[in-house]
């Protein structure tokens, strides 16, 4: 398995946090001209929110950091590959969703949960932490019981904050067939929550 990994003996360039989009595209730009010290601060930016999606996307913890390497080293590779249509992260994410469908397909992994449920969970950051450990094995259970397509626009705009027409972007479907997955991911995460007692 190929596997970048950020040197620890130069550090990475600070990105501005008044406008991290603007500082993204910076990064990308100097990656384009072989810039390994961008790659590294594009790396360690990304690193946590690729993490995060592709564990809930696939439930399979022994090839999260194996995707993660795959879709950085396309950003690495063909960083022109952006086409300034979208945000940056939208492409990074559009990446890594079809890095793991592909992984999903060879081990036919598919599973799915309830939007409400998901909702009230993810806002409510004064629960104690009893209570945010059960919640979030409720959550893993809940999201395990949707297929992989449903679990992505659920991860996408509750997690990661995108708003529709983005996730249509990264899945590369119809903003209309985003709104539709969301549609049964939230009846089937209704579902999941009855038979559980919640």
């Amino acid at each position: 398995m190929l596997q970048i990994v950020p040197s620890p003996a130069k550090s990475s360039p600070n990105i501005p946090a008044d406008n991290p989009a603007v500082a993204e595209l910076a990064l990308l730009e100097r990656i384009i001209k072989g810039d390994m010290r961008a790659f590294e601060a594009f790396y360690k930016l990304y690193y946590p929110k690729l993490f995060r999606f592709i564990q809930h996307l696939t439930r399979q913890p022994d090839t999260v950091e194996e995707l993660i390497q795959e879709t950085l080293l396309v950003v690495w590779e063909k960083p022109e590959g952006y086409n300034h249509q979208s945000k940056l992260s939208t492409w990074v994410f559009g990446i890594a969703y079809h890095k793991a469908l592909k992984s999903l397909a060879k081990q036919r992994h598919h599973q799915g949960a309830d939007g409400d449920e998901i909702m009230e969970t993810l806002q409510d950051p004064a629960a104690n932490p009893a209570q945010q450990h059960e919640n979030a094995d409720w959550l893993g259970s809940a999201l395990a019981v949707l297929p992989p397509d449903q679990r992505a626009v659920i991860e996408l705009t509750f997690y990661h904050g995108l708003p529709y027409q983005d996730i249509a972007i990264i899945l590369n479907c119809p903003e209309n067939t985003v709104k539709t997955r969301m549609f049964h991911a939230r009846k089937k995460l209704q579902a999941f929550a009855k038979t559980q007692g919640n």
